[in-house]
């Protein structure tokens, strides 16, 4: 099997060039409660939730949710989210969407499954909802709201659309082929998996219709590791740490430079990471560096984690593909240092990372990528 030798012994400091000095021994807080709320109930002023009426032939009474201000604040939860950030949008920079289409907990007066359509972007500049009738779900509907969508808000159909339902895939892929819009599989949809445990809580418990206990229509995929392609081999690799500051700088100064990179919407996400709580990641080193950074940076990279029962790391790329990404020696030292690493993703609230490096102690990076680990989504 194709996988990347192990490197070092023990969790070691990434040589970065914000010029953070390394430390003796690695320090991990208290694990706390991995995934608090981070997209509330009422949204900053600048990304509010705005709505508008769903027509429908059900009344149902008004709900109340408590702002942030304190002033509580009505609202029905039939009712459809349509907003867009003009100050944004007028730079022209909402050019990729994140978009769900699947049945919601909510039964109709037919007493069929509610379906919803809901699309954002990455800061939530756009956020826009649509509900359907369960006999109605195709991709003629799906591309027919789609181009509703522009019409509605006024936008410009996106570059691409990031889903992270593998099962869609057929219906999303022809509805956006027939816009020539670019469909990509991803569980990179962070904002839009956010908003979705949100709308749960605020919106969907709220309906008339709402069905306690009723699991997801189509539960994410988690499929067995598959062997790593020969072009995503890397020559060794070690677990690193850098502290959050750190990593906060580091981004800022490759964002400048022609680096490969995956960002992540840190004020949005509002983590409650102090500055110098050590940040877990895995460095990869390559002779062949930057072709290899290219490739990883095409495969939408979401995640990674340790399988200490098999002494190995997993690679979660795409919506629905794992791979074994490297090895290690199953030892008791291997395995503390994995479970330490484990721990250290938990009290940083599930964010990690990934850097791609000609050496491993090289202060140059040809890629970097934040990850996060989030829960699936309750709908």
């Amino acid at each position: 099997m194709a996988t990347i030798g192990f490197q070092s012994p023990r969790i070691r400091m990434l040589q970065c060039h914000s010029q953070v000095s390394p430390i003796s021994h690695p320090r991990f807080l208290s694990i706390p409660h991995m995934y608090s709320p981070r997209v509330h109930a009422t949204a900053p002023l600048d990304r509010r939730l705005s709505v508008v009426p769903r027509a429908s032939s059900v009344s149902s009474p008004s709900s109340s949710v408590v702002s942030e201000s304190g002033e509580t604040e009505e609202f029905d939860p039939e009712e459809e989210v349509r907003f867009l950030d003009l100050d944004v949008e007028s730079k022209g920079s909402i050019t990729e969407w994140e978009l769900d289409f699947c049945s919601r907990p909510i039964l109709d007066e037919r007493g069929k499954k509610v379906w919803e359509l809901v699309v954002c972007d990455a800061s939530l500049s756009l956020q826009y909802t649509r509900y359907f009738p369960n006999n109605v779900i195709n991709s003629v509907t799906l591309r027919d709201a789609i181009t509703s969508i522009t019409s509605d808000l006024g936008v410009s159909l996106p570059t691409k659309i990031r889903f992270f339902r593998s099962q869609m895939k057929t219906i999303i892929s022809k509805a956006c082929n027939e816009l020539g819009i670019k469909a990509i599989p991803s569980k990179r949809c962070i904002s839009l998996l956010l908003w979705l445990e949100e709308r749960y809580e605020t919106v969907y418990t709220r309906h008339p219709g709402f069905q306690k206990g009723s699991k997801p229509f189509l539960a994410l995929d988690n499929p067995l590791p598959m062997e790593l392609p020969e072009n995503l081999v890397g020559e060794r690799w070690a677990f690193v740490q850098l502290p959050f500051s750190a990593v906060v700088k580091e981004i800022s100064s490759l964002e400048r430079k022609q680096t490969f990179i995956g960002t992540l919407d840190l004020d949005l996400l509002g983590l409650d990471i102090e500055a110098g709580t050590l940040v877990p990641g895995v460095a990869v080193a390559s002779s062949r560096a930057k072709p290899l950074a290219a490739w990883m940076n095409s495969l939408e990279v979401c995640s990674m984690e340790v399988d200490t029962n098999r002494g190995c790391l997993i690679l979660s790329v795409g919506a629905a593909t794992r791979y074994t990404y490297a090895t290690y020696k199953k030892t008791a030292v291997a395995t503390q240092e994995a479970e330490a690493w484990e721990a250290a993703k938990k009290a940083c609230e599930g964010l990690h990372f990934l850097a791609i490096q000609d050496n491993l102690d090289s202060d140059e990076c040809f890629g970097f990528w934040l990850l996060l680990d989030l829960p699936p989504p309750p709908v």
